[in-house]
């Protein structure tokens, strides 16, 4: 695949097994700086594997193995000479349930910064919190709270601030594994407005169900089957003009 100036993320052949199964079959596709690409497709299609091959988190399974390049600007994350925890800084990932630290709402977001040195304690690390809390557009919500349990907060507000968590170690890439899926529909709005916010300094991978969700935030989607990419384009495209039979029978909802 051509590496265009624009493309942040290639994967080039990538097979992985869980042991003898065979659970990725050859992946190549480019992901774009600054756009949002959505992974769709049946439970059990590959598409949270997949995601968790684009920061390493799949290298804490002993059965697994991989095969094949992920390059983010230029470098393959898989060479040797990779630490998988700076890959981790550097793509950040936000899970399906909001998993705040049983720490403060302050220290939840600084506890990475100041581990990895980005800040140091005092004025730059309470800027770097509340730059974070702003642009996870929850800083007004806990502005005069910032000392109390993260886990006080609303199922909506956790998940906002563990997006201030992850973008407070100034990642490259943000990873979202079905962000909204433990959300109600107000929650799940706001953190799609602020994808939409977020892309315009990151670049954010989603695996989502809610096909409306894709349809509502992503630039490119991706079509998952049987650990097979069965297609990836532009959003418009897979859900109104697909060139498989396959993807169409997904998204007319024949099977699902």
């Amino acid at each position: 695949m051509n590496l265009t100036n624009n493309t942040k993320v290639a994967v080039q052949d990538l097979h992985l097994y869980y042991g003898d199964n065979h659970a990725l079959h050859g992946i190549n596709m480019d992901i774009y700086a600054n756009q949002i690409t959505a992974l769709i497709g049946p439970s059990g299609c590959g598409k949270s594997t997949f995601l968790r091959c684009l920061n390493r988190m799949n290298d804490l399974i002993k059965s697994v193995r991989i095969e094949g390049q992920v390059i983010i600007d230029q470098k393959n994350i898989y060479d040797k000479d990779v630490d998988e925890v700076a890959v981790r800084k550097r793509i950040g990932m936000v899970f399906q349930q909001p998993n705040p630290f049983p720490k403060s709402i302050y220290d939840n977001v600084a506890y990475a910064p100041l581990k990895h040195g980005i800040v140091k304690k005092g004025a730059s690390c309470d800027e770097l919190v509340e730059k974070s809390l702003i642009q996870a557009g929850v800083w007004n919500e806990v502005k005069d709270k910032l000392s109390e349990p993260g886990t006080s907060l609303s199922g909506g507000q956790q998940q906002r601030l563990c997006i201030a968590r992850t973008i407070a170690v100034e990642p490259d890439v943000i990873l979202m594994d079905e962000p909204t899926s433990a959300l109600d529909p107000i929650s799940t709005e706001k953190i799609e407005a602020l994808m939409l916010e977020l892309k315009k300094e990151y670049t954010i991978i989603i695996v989502t169900h809610n096909m409306q969700q894709a349809g509502r935030v992503a630039d490119m989607t991706a079509f998952f089957h049987l650990g097979d990419l069965i297609e990836y384009d532009k959003t418009e495209t897979i859900f109104i003009n697909p060139t498989k039979q396959k993807t169409e029978d997904y998204i007319t909802g024949r099977y699902g």
